[in-house]
């Protein structure tokens, strides 16, 4: 899953999103509201973790021009404005959950899963390819009914080939949904961990699901 992060503070921001990484998610930072809206409004994002004070367009209004242009992006304000006006008035924009600075990460991470687990429409919570599993909110996957054992970062690589099956993904897609980096065609680290996340989903199981298109990239069907 894909989280945009809108905080201006260059420590709290490089925290966030260390600390989101280790659990598996991808995560793009924006440090001033007018980048973070653009943003917000031209990719994909499964959740927005977003400040109210922000050079440029604050928080208010970056949630308000969300929900104007309909888009349903779950939106978690992490702010230091803790009155109940302002809660009020971000839950009345169309934010999904607002929690006060400080705050301690565990109880951030549970409030950023209870969000998914209630979701967007774009994001299932259960994804099935032939008789693979994927559980996106706890981030288990399992194969058969046996339970597999992945990293965070195949967990990461396993549920981009499982949401986009049939779909050819390139090395350069892969780099930058998994890695959050420009591809480097001179490495090899995207085939080395497709092969690892392969010796786990397909080597025990007689039907492969994971498969190399020679010159364009990877597919899971």
């Amino acid at each position: 899953m894909k989280i945009l992060v809108i905080e201006d503070e260059p420590k709290a921001a490089a925290y966030l999103r260390d600390g989101l990484s280790e659990h598996g998610f991808v995560v793009d930072l924006a440090h001033n509201g007018d980048d973070g809206l653009h943003l917000a409004l031209t990719e994909a994002y499964d959740l927005l973790i977003l400040d109210v004070l922000l050079p440029g367009c604050d928080g208010w209004a970056i949630l308000s021009c969300l929900r104007t242009a309909s888009r349903l992006t779950p939106v978690l304000f992490l702010t230091a404005r803790d009155t109940v006006q302002d809660r009020v008035k971000g839950l009345e924009l169309g934010a999904d959950d607002y929690l006060v600075k400080p705050f301690a990460f565990s109880e951030l991470l549970a409030r950023v899963r209870s969000v998914l687990r209630r979701g967007s429409a774009r994001q299932p919570e259960i994804v099935e390819v032939a008789d693979l599993q994927l559980d996106l909110v706890r981030q288990q996957a399992s194969r058969g009914g046996q339970r597999l054992d992945l990293t965070a970062k195949e967990f990461v690589l396993l549920s981009l080939f499982a949401r986009r099956a049939g779909e050819v993904l390139s090395r350069a897609t892969i780099a930058e949904q998994v890695w959050d980096m420009h591809f480097d065609p001179g490495t090899n680290v995207i085939d080395v961990h497709v092969r690892r996340l392969r010796s786990k989903v397909d080597d025990p199981f007689d039907r492969k699901l994971i498969h190399t298109m020679r010159g364009m990239g990877y597919v899971l069907e």
